[in-house]
């Protein structure tokens, strides 16, 4: 029985691994801790598509309502004197949301 020929290329799914988008969890690297509350910790962090500085939070698997309560009062906070700008909202399917 003949061996694989090499540069031989899979008909079905070949480039599933080069198209496949970065999910945008991907774009932050944690560097530090700096807090945690009922809902959240949040950490020091770096979006590494821009080398910017930014603080994630990560909410904790509770009650969807909840969660949705959370992003909305930080959408309506957004602009607001001492208030971090919000930049992104992404849903992790295994840990839940990061803010």
């Amino acid at each position: 029985m003949p061996g694989p020929v090499a540069g031989s290329k899979s008909r079905v799914y070949a480039d599933v691994n080069t198209l496949k988008s970065r999910d945008n969890q991907e774009d932050y690297q944690l560097v530090r801790k700096l807090g945690r509350g009922k809902y959240s910790e949040v950490f020091e962090a770096i979006n590494i598509t821009n080398n910017e500085k930014v603080v994630v939070k990560i909410l904790k698997p509770v009650k969807k309502k909840k969660i949705k309560r959370e992003i909305k009062i930080l959408e309506n906070l957004r602009g607001g004197t001492n208030i971090i700008r919000l930049v992104d909202t992404v849903k992790d399917p295994v840990v839940g949301f990061l803010c």
